[in-house]
């Protein structure tokens, strides 16, 4: 038995038992990973995936056991391999964040750039994606942190900690019918064609939950994951959009108004995560806090541990 059998194991099961994904991902021939598979199986008297001709099809019973353990040791070897970094340079190493757009956009430039301040040393690299898409990364272990609204507290591989409550804006044209109303009505939205996001970013859900409860129907003409792409369609009055607060800027969007929408909808939850059981090297722990002063390394390091819940956002508002 060895690591790379190991390794050939957890990344066929990644792959979704596609052996070519499989060799493609690690740089090496699918032959070589479907003989090295054959080869721990036979040393361990199990099969670990059940076969049709060549093809492997499910993951078996002792299979999903080993393929869980493999994992562990595999996550226990990166670990010691982040510790060794980690005390031989605390202020040099690369840090991958993966985020959605709007995260990347507005609400992390003055973290990152404070981070860069503090440790030029540190390679950072942001990586975009929709929120389940994030969590993979995160738990195949490509990016060390995700930030993101949603998605992230649905996988138990992942701790997932409050970073900050955000509610959305009305944007509409300065001269629009609704631009001198307060407060608004759903009533009011529901009469115009509306602009907003993708249904997997940024508290969509709660949109749609608010008029859903109201018994109003809406007219969704254009969705976007980029807010920016939202107020430029809003610009040119294909319909009214309903934007994250953090994505309007008074100087920016001067073509704009924002109108509070803090009591039509809930308010959402930005989340952090990280891999539970995965080491993050000191510099990380300081990327977190200044995404999120409240998150002090002793409450993530509780939660990587799985001794703390994230579950409850109180105690966690900006």
């Amino acid at each position: 038995m060895n690591l790379q059998q190991l390794r050939y194991v957890r990344e066929t099961v990644r792959q979704g038992l596609n052996l070519t994904g499989a060799a493609n991902a690690l740089f090496t021939s699918q032959p070589g990973v479907s003989k090295q598979i054959r080869e721990l199986e036979l040393e361990l008297g199990v099969d670990i995936f059940e076969r049709r001709g060549k093809r492997f099809v499910a993951v078996t019973e002792p299979g999903q056991r080993i393929v869980a353990i493999a994992e562990r040791v595999l996550q226990e070897l990166d670990n010691l391999k982040q510790i060794g970094k980690d005390f031989a340079d605390q202020s040099a190493g690369n840090l991958t964040i993966a985020t959605t757009h709007t995260q990347a956009r507005y609400a992390l430039p003055q973290v990152v750039a404070a981070f860069r301040s503090r440790y030029p040393g540190v390679r950072l690299q942001l990586l975009q994606g929709n929120p389940t898409a994030i969590a993979q990364m995160v738990m195949r272990g490509e990016a060390d942190i995700g930030i993101a609204t949603e998605a992230l507290d649905h996988f138990p591989e992942l701790a997932a900690l409050p970073g900050y409550r955000w509610h959305h804006v009305v944007v509409v044209p300065t001269g629009h019918a609704l631009a001198g109303r307060a407060p608004l009505a759903l009533q009011d939205l529901a009469r115009y064609p509306i602009v907003t996001y993708s249904p997997e970013f940024t508290g969509r859900s709660q949109i749609n939950d608010a008029f859903a409860a109201r018994g109003l129907a809406i007219d969704v003409v254009l969705t976007a994951i980029d807010s920016d792409v939202i107020k430029t369609y809003v610009e040119l009055g294909l319909g009214i959009g309903i934007i994250a607060a953090m994505a309007f800027d008074a100087q920016r969007d001067q073509a704009l108004r924002a109108l509070d929408a803090a009591h039509l909808f809930k308010s959402s939850i930005t989340r952090i995560a990280v891999r539970r059981g995965a080491y993050l090297r000191g510099f990380a722990y300081d990327f977190i806090e200044g995404f999120a002063p409240q998150l002090r390394r002793k409450i993530v390091e509780e939660a990587l541990a799985g001794e703390a819940s994230a579950a409850d956002p109180d105690g966690y508002e900006l």
